[in-house]
């Protein structure tokens, strides 16, 4: 049983699946950045670089976006690829589509293939496949769905579709046909669009965060959706009657006296997963840690000792460890290589089991993912594809005192900092009278206590005064010497 809710506030929409209770996965939109994955754009050709079969596009963003030559369609040919160069040139026109969000200090991902999703169909307007989701893996169900779509498709209809993971639940003639007309009236609006506006401008935006959870994340499963914004419920009650007939029937108003996320204890998860440690029920816990590249996450059995022997323990542990990385992996958004150093285990029965019960966990992935057997080391390699921020990229930023390093420099360390700083101005100023150090409390407390010998001794290699000044606006790492 599923639960949707869709928490609104001034330039802020979140939405979040619950499953018997239990929070899987968080969505988040905000007016200053809202996703970009989707939108269509007529962008401008700004460099094209044939060392790297890749150019960059000025589609109206602060950075350019980057387009390769195996995401240009043109480019492809039944024999060959041919080279960027021939296919794009600076100045160009070009109609694109948002593959990947920025990310970083990465542009935006761009693919000239677009694809417009409805609710049960994607059209792909320039080719004329006729495919179905992966997701769905019944081979008669997937081979009647597809010539199902090829007997409705239009006659004059060059494009193609994909069935999407929605219609394994039951669809309709209709259904397929609302989606074709809906989508193929789109199509024309976007061509129009792109033949009487300017390069860059932004020919078709995705819909709202609230819009696509009705469009792709409600399904037979889910029993309500229950938003707590009265202007919200009414829009969503008109897209739902319109688009996604069988999600209105859904759609409760919550006015309760608790917020919406406060009364399913929502927050609390959403705090729980921006820490670094996760505890386990066992008494084990896991460790994240996210770069740009790639995520690692380390399996620990802490204080958990299990009942028969050790390696009872570290297979429980393990088991436990796969299901709460599967769903950590869709709460926290996490994309790319992701490495998991599990505990050492010398069963092979015992790493097949817990290989299993993490591919179950993320068979509930919207997102595509592949993963890997245990490598020689005693690792699990896997992707996860990467097309939004993360989580904590979205609501956190660089801490100003570590930046970002998750550490700081100890106050005796900076005091041997200072010291020797002092040392190196009075190497280039001997006329100087007296020398005065600022710095945070912290370390001039440990001036004043601990390491009060080695100011001493400072003050004696010198020959100078040295007078210690608290300067409270000052991070523990900060500090500066003042020649007087």
């Amino acid at each position: 049983m599923e639960e949707v809710l869709i928490n609104y506030s001034p330039r802020e929409t979140r939405a979040a699946i619950l499953s018997d209770g239990i929070l899987e996965e968080i969505h988040l939109e905000r007016e200053v950045s809202r996703g970009l994955v989707g939108n269509v754009y007529l962008g401008r050709v700004v460099r094209v670089l044939p060392g790297m079969q890749s150019a960059f596009i000025n589609i109206g963003l602060e950075r350019t976006a980057f387009l390769h030559v195996a995401d240009i369609e043109e480019a492809h040919r039944s024999d060959a690829v041919l080279p960027i160069e021939r296919v794009l040139h600076e100045g160009d026109a070009v109609m694109v589509q948002v593959a990947k969000d920025p990310i970083g200090t990465k542009g935006a991902r761009l693919t000239t293939t677009v694809s417009l999703a409805g609710r049960k169909l994607v059209y792909l307007p320039k080719e004329p496949h006729i495919g179905v989701s992966q997701r769905i893996d019944d081979p008669e169900l997937r081979e009647r769905l597809r010539e199902q779509v090829a007997a409705m498709r239009p006659k004059d209809e060059k494009g193609g579709y994909i069935v999407r993971t929605s219609a394994e639940e039951g669809v309709t003639e209709e259904e397929f046909l609302n989606d074709m007309r809906y989508l193929k009236l789109l199509w024309e609006k976007i061509r129009y669009s792109a033949s009487h506006q300017p390069a860059p401008s932004l020919l078709y935006q995705d819909l709202s965060l609230a819009q696509r959870v009705l469009r792709d994340m409600v399904h037979a499963e889910t029993q309500a959706i229950y938003v707590d914004s009265q202007d919200m419920y009414q829009s969503l009650r008109s897209f739902a009657d319109t688009f996604v007939p069988a999600a209105a029937g859904r759609l409760r108003l919550y006015r309760g006296d608790a917020s919406l996320f406060e009364k399913f204890k929502v927050d609390e998860e959403i705090e729980k997963a921006l820490r670094r440690r996760v505890d386990l029920k066992s008494g084990g816990y896991l460790v994240f840690d996210q770069t740009e590249a790639m995520t690692t996450i380390d399996v620990n059995t802490g204080g958990y000792v299990g009942k028969k022997d050790f390696g009872d323990t570290v297979f429980k542990t393990n088991l436990e460890a796969a299901q709460t990385i599967a769903r950590q992996l869709r709460l926290r958004n996490l994309g790319g290589i992701i490495i998991i150093d599990f505990i050492d285990m010398d069963s092979d029965e015992h790493r097949e089991a817990v290989l299993a019960e993490l591919r179950r966990g993320i068979a509930r992935d919207r997102t595509r993912m592949t993963l890997s057997n245990f490598t020689e080391l005693g690792l699990v390699e896997m992707t996860r594809k990467r097309t939004r921020e993360s989580l904590a990229h979205m609501v956190c930023e660089p801490c100003p005192v570590c930046g970002g390093r998750g550490e700081i420099k100890t106050a005796r360390t900076v005091c041997y900092e200072i010291m020797r700083e002092v040392v190196r101005e009075w190497r280039q100023y001997k006329d100087a009278k007296e020398f005065k150090i600022l710095a945070s409390q912290s370390v001039i407390d440990m001036f004043l206590d601990s390491e009060s010998q080695a100011l001493e001794l400072l003050h004696e290699f010198i020959g100078k005064p040295v007078s210690l000044l608290v300067e409270p606006e000052y991070t523990q790492e900060q500090f500066d010497v003042i020649i007087a």
